[in-house]
């Protein structure tokens, strides 16, 4: 059974109504994802309200909107929030992503999104944790449309996807005007032959060039790379032994 909370080094995310709860690939997006310059911030899925609150740590200027249509989630991430040093400057909505990119009259400089992905797995007997990992509620094409309606002009966009994925991420982002600059390959273990996720950072702009790279989590079971220690070390402590 999952703990009922993860203990950060400033927050605190307790979990017990939330269908998905804290993994990897949240805290990867959230500690990942580049904050410069991100005044309001949009995230897209919000879960336990994790991504929110690690962005909102990273960039004490950064005002952000989370959604969440779960409503057992939305609470917990409500709380997760409220008791949390950033509770003024995130503000948790109730409202499906395709509603809120049509009638916002906001415009965000950065969005992430932790989506549902896995469109052609078997649904969970869990209602909750199907709405979660499915994409029949956001597909990326309305992921990608509806965020380039609500982007500033210069805005970046970062999400974490399967990498069996990447292609089709690729192509439905292009439609919609979204240009790669930065990717990262994420392998589970050293002698991984393949990479588990991807991030990507997209841009309203065509970069000069893709910035892409490779990340381990695992040098081998429960002894993590001074990558993934470097990475994540503003939230939790871990040992490369």
């Amino acid at each position: 059974m999952s703990n009922s909370y993860f203990q950060f080094k400033q927050f605190v995310v307790h979990q017990d109504r939330c269908a998905m709860k804290v993994g990897i690939d949240g805290v990867l997006l959230g500690a990942w994802t580049n904050v410069e310059h991100a005044h309001r911030i949009l995230d897209i899925g919000t879960g336990t309200g994790l991504i929110s609150l690690m962005l909102a740590q990273r960039n004490a200027d950064a005002s952000i909107v989370a959604l969440e249509i779960d409503e057992d989630a939305a609470d917990q991430a409500e709380e997760n929030v409220r008791f949390s040093p950033f509770s003024e400057r995130i503000d948790i909505r109730r409202i499906p992503f395709q509603e809120f990119s049509a009638k916002s009259t906001q415009k965000f400089d950065l969005l992430v999104s932790n989506p549902p992905f896995f469109a052609d797995s078997l649904r969970s007997p869990d209602h909750s944790r199907s709405l979660a990992r499915h994409s029949d509620t956001l597909s990326l094409e309305e992921l990608f449309c509806g965020a380039k309606q609500i982007a500033t002009k210069h805005a970046r966009f970062s999400i974490i996807i399967p990498y069996l994925q990447k292609r089709r991420s690729l192509f439905a982002a292009s439609d919609f005007g979204w240009h790669p600059a930065r990717i990262t390959h994420v392998f589970s273990l050293s002698h991984s032959k393949f990479p588990k996720r991807i991030l990507v950072e997209f841009t309203n702009d065509v970069p000069d060039l893709i910035f892409e790279n490779e990340l381990t989590i695992e040098i081998r079971p429960k002894e993590y790379s001074p990558a993934y220690i470097d990475l994540v070390k503003e939230f939790y402590l871990l040992s490369s032994t």
